[in-house]
Formats: C-alpha cells, structure tokens, sequence
C-alpha cells in the first residue's frame, strides 16, 4: 500500500489518460479527471457518454485498458481493498436486502465495512437521522416507500464516515419532490467536507449540488467548471425562445442566427438563441418577437454535447 508523503496534498479522486474497451466499442477514451478533495463534482454526459463506465472503474468493477486511477493516493485496482475502505459507494440499482429490517440492513453492512463494535449503535442511529428514518428502524425494507428506499441506500454508504463518496445516479427513477428530499441529504454531506462525484442525468440536480461540473461526450471530459462560470461563458445571461412564423421555419432561424456567430438550440417547436443580450437589433427585427428566459446549464449541455435526448 502506498503513503502519501506529509504535508502533500492528495487528490480524491485522479485519472489519467485512462481507456475501456468493449470489443469494438471505445467506451471511454483517453480520460483525464481530477477531484479535489472536500468538493461535489457533478459528472453530466448524454447516454454512451462513458459516465457508468467511469464509475465502474472507479470501484474496480471493470479494468481500464489503459491509463492509471488513484483514488485517496490508492492504485486502482491493485489497492482497491484499502480505497474501498475509506469510501462510500451509492450504486445506481437497489441491491437492499428486502427480507431484513432498515436497521439489521445497516447492522450488516457495518460488519463488511468493519466499524468497530464499540461505535456501531452510534453510526446505526447517526444514519438512520440522517435519512430521517429513526422512526422506521424496524419496518422491513419490502414496505419502504421508493424514496425511503433511495434515503437509506445513500446513507448505507456513510456508516463508516467515508472521505469519499460516488454516488452513480443517485436519484434516477424517482419523482421531484423525492428528489429534492434528496437533495438534503447530498448537501448535508458536502457540509460535513465529504467528498462526492455524482454522476447524474439531472442537470438542475448538478447545477444546484455541485461545486464543479465535467460535462462528459465520447469518452472523455469536453468541459469542467463552476455551473455559474459555464453558463456565463457558453450561453450568457438571457436565451431568447422564438417560434418559426412563416415558410422556412426552425431551420431558416437557424441559418439568420448562426450566419452572426450565435449558437442555438432546438426547444420543441422553438428555437433557442444562447447569449441573446448581445443579439443585433437588426438580427432580432428580423427574427420575430421572442420569449425570454435566464440562460441555465442546460442551455451549455446541450451546446457541448449535442442535441441528443437525456
């Protein structure tokens, strides 16, 4: 195992370089990725991005086929044993265990994650407050609702009061206000100087949650910052929403837009013209009268990564 040297400071999480191939099929290619520790970085990325992929490796379910992962200064997967044990994983299908109680599914995993006999009634009830299911320590977990379902797996990963925590789609399939719930308890952990990556299709959930984003496309990062820094340099302050009037439709505001170097994108039967405060008032007479609306990190995903359905 190796030890960082004092006083250096050590990464979460470093990629380099690293590649996995599928047969044919380059899954990720030639990824670079560095998390600072006490952050939350929100990973984005369409589908086939190479998100899942990511987080696969990360936890040694799958073998880059090149390049190098350390996490906390551990080599992954030669020390993954000593990685696993100072981090948290929150996986993105539910694994709990139906037939035991939310407390003997917790009592069970601090055993594999070997808290110390000694702390772990007080680890048990810090989790159970922390997913606000005290009162349900002993339901069994068959008659959880989804969102209970979805709290408890979260905290499960923190018994052992992780430095790290990756969390791969922790809140897909459920409804908003559940979701929002969620959104608590991610927070809560950001407060406490954990560490989080979160791979996420929600991009309102990353760009309320993360200190930093990478929007990943084919592989590999195509753009990291803050969500503000990137909404400011790709897509401005104001998008302007027009509706086609006349023959030509979306396709000819396309062509008058992008002839005066602006970027757009197509929001059903509109399109959307990004950064529209510096539009020409020569451009906006002849494009019709517009919806306005705040630029937001959708507006940059969409830019960056295409046109392709989330």
């Amino acid at each position: 195992m190796t030890t960082p040297e004092p006083g250096r400071h050590v990464p979460a999480i470093r990629l380099s370089g690293v590649v996995k191939r599928f047969g044919p099929l380059t899954a990720v290619d030639g990824l670079d990725l560095e998390v600072p520790q006490g952050i939350v970085l929100g990973l984005l990325g369409p589908n086939g991005a190479g998100k899942s992929t990511t987080m696969k490796m990360l936890t040694a379910q799958a073998i880059a086929d090149e390049g190098t992962i350390r996490i906390l200064d551990h080599e992954i997967p030669a020390e993954s044993k000593w990685a696993r044990a100072r981090m948290g994983v929150v996986p993105q299908h539910d694994n709990l265990d139906e037939e035991l109680t939310v407390e003997q599914n917790l009592r069970m995993f601090s055993f594999l994650y070997r808290v110390p006999r000694r702390q772990r009634r007080e680890a048990i009830e810090r989790t159970l407050r922390l997913a606000q299911l005290s009162d349900r320590a002993d339901t069994p977990v068959d008659d959880l609702s989804g969102g209970m379902r979805r709290r408890l797996l979260i905290v499960r990963a923190l018994l052992h009061r992780p430095e790290l925590v990756l969390m791969d789609e922790p809140t897909v399939g459920l409804d908003p206000q559940v979701r929002q719930d969620l959104w608590g308890v991610i927070s809560a952990l950001r407060d406490e100087g954990v560490t989080v990556l979160m791979s996420t299709h929600y991009i309102e959930e990353a760009e309320r949650l993360s200190d930093e984003v990478a929007l990943m496309a084919k592989g590999r990062v195509v753009e990291r910052g803050t969500p503000v820094d990137l909404v400011a340099k790709y897509a401005g302050t104001t998008v302007e929403e027009y509706t086609p009037q006349g023959s030509g439709g979306i396709a000819e505001l396309e062509r008058l837009v992008h002839e005066q170097g602006f970027d757009t994108r197509r929001t059903g039967t509109s399109l959307s013209v990004l950064r529209a405060e510096e539009l020409p008032d020569s451009l906006r007479d002849r494009l019709g009268e517009p919806e306005r609306r705040a630029a937001n990190l959708e507006d940059v995903f969409v830019t960056l990564t295409g046109e392709a359905v989330v």
